[in-house]
């Protein structure tokens, strides 16, 4: 398949020129799809460990500071006596006004701001925590506290993140399957220009798995080059957007990176389109010259 010798000029085709770039834009496309994917898995999976399985518990602000402090205090003691709650920890003002900072600015730093109390709380590993029964209990006893349950928003973010993926899934599909369309046509109009040159080997004892393998090798070559210039031209456009990514405040949009084993899939997809595009060359000559000859 990979030999030099050939009984067909194909390497004279015109279509056969434009094959690899339109390859090529395949490829590109598929790319950018593919570290989308990967891209977006990274984030849920980081957000789902940071934020499965911890909750947080607000008190609103009072005008008194010593009856400010016996609130939290109310609220730490049934945290204490619950026993699914592994840790929980009071954020301290300072806390507050860095967590405030990227959506208030330099209004963050004032002091005169109401600003409510937090306790951070973690479970305990497969604990199954009542989170209802507990926002009553502190509500009960401390008027005006809370509970922000991260896994309610959680939820909704990983099926936006699904929803996401599923798009990019139809994208591939539909990637693979213009591939597939422009070897099958690629493929037919060269079996049509040689048509004479195929039934004179014919005659000579050529069988038709012979013919099927020159144009199915030549279909491998043509969609390793494209699939090499596709993805040299995805690569830079990738880490230009992660650049682009990181000047932006990482407070407010996640960084997201692709690891050793994202880009060894990315760089696989070359090998993949080659390998579709051969497999369709010579399907369509078997089943072309079953009905041609």
């Amino acid at each position: 398949m990979f030999s030099g010798r050939s009984d067909l000029p194909l390497d004279k085709d015109a279509l056969s020129r434009f094959l690899p770039w339109l390859i090529a834009f395949m490829v590109f496309l598929a790319v950018l799809a593919m570290a989308g994917m990967l891209a977006l898995n990274t984030v849920a999976q980081r957000w789902d460990r940071g934020i499965s399985g911890t909750l947080t518990v607000q008190i609103t602000p009072v005008d008194d500071p010593a009856k400010d402090a016996e609130r939290l205090q109310a609220v730490l003691a049934i945290l204490a006596a619950t026993p699914e709650i592994a840790r929980y920890e009071s954020l301290g003002d300072d806390r507050l006004m860095q967590l405030l900072e990227p959506w208030l600015g330099a209004a963050a730093g004032a002091r005169d701001l109401p600003l409510p109390r937090l306790v951070d709380v973690e479970l305990k590993p497969k604990a199954s925590l009542d989170v209802q029964a507990l926002s009553r209990r502190l509500s009960g006893r401390v008027p005006g506290a809370s509970i922000d349950d991260h896994r309610v928003w959680l939820e909704r973010l990983v099926r936006l993140i699904q929803s996401v993926q599923g798009l990019a899934t139809l994208v591939l599909m539909f990637i693979a399957l213009a591939t597939v369309g422009t070897v099958i046509f690629t493929t037919r109009t060269g079996l049509a220009v040689h048509r004479e040159a195929i039934e004179v080997l014919h005659l000579i004892g050529a069988q038709d798995s012979y013919v099927a393998r020159q144009f199915a090798g030549r279909a491998l070559a043509l969609g390793l080059k494209g699939g090499v210039i596709g993805l040299a031209l995805a690569v830079p456009t990738l880490l230009a957007i992660g650049y682009f990514a990181q000047q932006l405040d990482s407070s407010l949009v996640p960084t997201v990176r692709l690891g050793t084993v994202h880009w060894a899939i990315v760089g696989l997809l070359p090998v993949v389109v080659a390998i579709i595009a051969m497999m369709t060359a010579r399907l369509t000559v078997l089943k072309t010259l079953s009905r041609m000859l």
